[in-house]
């Protein structure tokens, strides 16, 4: 923690000079913690799939905002995608202090439709992918010296079952829990992971899927704040969480979800 940081408390949740990669950083809460990355000081490494999206991101981000972006192009269901991305990320800025795995998706089944082809992508996409990003970001990171932050981007899915929702729960749960193995066996090197569990975020799919009032009122009445999130909810967390303000905090997971795991 920065002699900076200590004395302005304020200071300790600028990012100024990190350099930081973000999947799924195009669209929904990946853009949004883009954003609010470059709006607090970061260099960013923004990854997806689609080349014009990142292009345009990394132009709005690097204009508004006057940090450097770049971007890498990669499709992290392939095998060798998560270590692909590591090395390209890592050279960019000539190493990385910061990790945020935000990239996911959802294929919402009950139990007994669940087609197998479909369960094996979203654990391929939310959990295998992450889980092995971080694994080779951390050990770079390690390798470095200098410490660094991993924020996984979970799911409240992850800590209380969702109908309809099995591969994704699965999927989300398995990522909490590789968050606090990382957080064990990389702490040492002065590096922490933690994750957090937004409930619905009203993103634009957001919207889409539980925009109905239908659909939505179940899911609102177990909320005792009685609304979902949004995505500047999220990203604030994440930024703390990169942040020297949160120096301490270390293999945890935090509910964004106005109270709705608390049962």
């Amino acid at each position: 923690m920065s002699t900076t940081a200590a004395a302005d408390p304020a200071a300790a949740l600028r990012l100024d000079g990190k350099r930081a990669l973000i999947t799924g950083a195009t669209k929904g809460i990946g853009a949004d913690i883009a954003r609010a990355f470059a709006a607090a000081g970061a260099n960013l490494v923004l990854s997806g799939r689609d080349l014009d999206e990142l292009r345009a991101a990394r132009d709005g981000l690097a204009g508004t905002y006057g940090v450097e972006v770049d971007t890498v192009a990669m499709d992290l269901a392939q095998p060798e995608g998560p270590a692909r991305l590591a090395q390209q990320a890592g050279a960019v800025f000539g190493g990385l202090d910061v990790l945020v795995n935000n990239a996911g998706i959802s294929h919402p089944q009950p139990v007994v439709d669940t087609d197998p082809k479909l369960f094996d992508a979203t654990i391929a996409v939310n959990l295998r992918t992450p889980a092995l990003l971080a694994a080779a970001v951390g050990a770079a990171m390690a390798e470095q010296g200098t410490g660094g932050a991993i924020v996984n981007v979970a799911s409240a899915a992850a800590l209380a079952p969702l109908p309809d929702h099995y591969a994704y729960c699965v999927s989300k749960a398995g990522l909490v829990m590789a968050t606090k193995v990382l957080a064990r066996e990389l702490g040492p090197h002065g590096i922490r992971a933690n994750s957090v569990c937004p409930t619905v975020v009203l993103t634009e799919m957001g919207q889409r899927v539980w925009g109905e009032e239908e659909k939505a009122r179940p899911m609102l009445a177990r909320i005792p704040l009685g609304r979902f999130a949004v995505p500047r909810e999220v990203s604030d967390t994440v930024v703390w969480l990169a942040s020297d303000a949160a120096s301490m905090i270390n293999g945890v997971d935090i509910p964004v979800d106005g109270g709705y795991t608390m049962g």
